[in-house]
């Protein structure tokens, strides 16, 4: 029997490697494969950590993630993108090379700094390279209050900070803006969906006494997914926040540290 041609859609991850499997390229693929969409990714780095710490990291060559994307692209009908961890701005500059000769491909840009456990991600600040090269290239940005702290170069105090936030990654070239609002503290979490239009929209829910382990890898990664199978995005976003929740209700803690890996085969819809 003949396998058929076609099948689902491809979505690429361009992200960093977690030994720990709870985030990274791991949380991503199996976030995929929860979609129902066919996994891609191209590695930017490898990194020794688990649930306790981040004991080292060794960045990819520029050149291998350029190989590996080409071969991706090359081959196949590459549905979204999602970028995760990028180490060093050689990479931020590798993949926005890459991703300016495909403009119609939607990009969701996770710009993962440092890890849950505290650990940086990358060897050095890599928030002017991606202000320069990646913002302009982002469908949606999704950073945690840190993130955006390190990207506008200011402190975000309370919620009613995010809007102004959200308007400045705007004007900074990002099509539209999701600010996580999980540092914030509080017995619920707000999450803002900023649009270019102007467009405002909240997604408020109860905060889950835990400490979760690749939540925004798996955030990003779900809204690739469901922009790939036709969602627009607010309906990705609103979708993907439901699918964490819910996975991190009934997530569990595989190692010796608190930290609680998400269960990626609760429904995603």
């Amino acid at each position: 029997m003949s396998a058929r041609r076609g099948g689902p859609p491809a979505v690429l991850t361009i992200a960093g490697s977690d030994s720990g499997g709870g985030a990274g390229i791991q949380a991503d693929l199996r976030t995929f494969a929860a979609h129902g969409v066919h996994g891609l990714c191209a590695i930017t780095a490898v990194t020794a950590q688990n649930t306790r710490a981040v004991a080292s990291i060794e960045p990819m060559r520029p050149r291998i993630v350029e190989a590996q994307l080409e071969a991706v692209f090359g081959d196949f009908d590459v549905r979204a993108v999602k970028i995760g961890m990028l180490a060093t701005p050689a990479i931020v500059r590798t993949v926005a090379a890459a991703l300016a000769l495909r403009p119609r491909v939607p990009v969701v840009l996770d710009p993962v700094l440092v890890a849950t456990t505290g650990g940086r991600l990358s060897t050095a600040d890599l928030a002017p390279a991606l202000r320069r090269h990646l913002l302009n290239r982002a469908d949606l940005v999704t950073p945690n209050v840190p993130e955006v702290e390190s990207l506008l170069g200011r402190r975000l105090r309370h919620a009613g900070d995010l809007p102004r936030a959200a308007a400045e990654l705007l004007a900074l070239g990002a099509r539209a803006v999701l600010l996580k609002g999980g540092h914030l503290g509080g017995r619920r979490v707000r999450d803002l969906l900023a649009l270019a239009d102007g467009t405002l929209r909240c997604f408020d829910h109860a905060r889950i006494d835990a400490e979760g382990h690749g939540t925004g890898c798996t955030l990003s990664a779900a809204i690739a997914a469901n922009l790939a199978l036709g969602d627009g995005m607010e309906s990705a976003v609103r979708r993907a926040i439901g699918y964490v929740h819910r996975a991190m209700s009934v997530g569990y803690e595989p190692g010796r540290g608190r930290l609680r890996v998400l269960d990626h085969r609760v429904r995603t819809r």
